[in-house]
């Protein structure tokens, strides 16, 4: 059976998904100050090694918690409004790399099963 990973287009997709992604994020008012003095060369990397991984890639992911990564920013005020909004970003991504639908409900319920955990409850 193949993975997400395999379906939407593995290693290549994924970098490319992340690119848009993060242009998206950029310059969406709602939530680019969260990344103000980020590394984002280093956070493009991080995002890649975590969809790679969640998406049922090589399965090597050796980065930090949800918890511990965005407890700083659950401090700084992130909260559901900011998370839909990177869930919003995710899926107008995933629609424009013409990922079908049904990949991108998957993604998307891999990723909205991070909430809990991204926003520290």
């Amino acid at each position: 059976m193949s993975t997400l990973y395999e379906k939407i287009g593995g290693k290549d997709a994924v970098n490319a998904a992340v690119d848009l992604f993060y242009n998206k994020v950029l310059s969406d008012e709602r939530v680019n100050s969260f990344f103000e003095n980020i590394s984002m060369k280093e956070q493009r990397r991080k995002q890649v090694m975590f969809f790679t991984y969640a998406f049922g890639g090589l399965q090597n992911y050796s980065g930090s918690s949800m918890r511990e990564v965005h407890k700083k920013l659950v401090d700084k005020g992130l909260d559901d409004s900011h998370f839909d909004a990177i869930m919003e970003n995710l899926g107008a991504t995933l629609v424009e790399l013409n990922i079908p639908e049904e990949l991108i409900l998957e993604a998307a319920g891999i990723a909205e099963s991070t909430r809990t955990d991204v926003l520290n409850r």
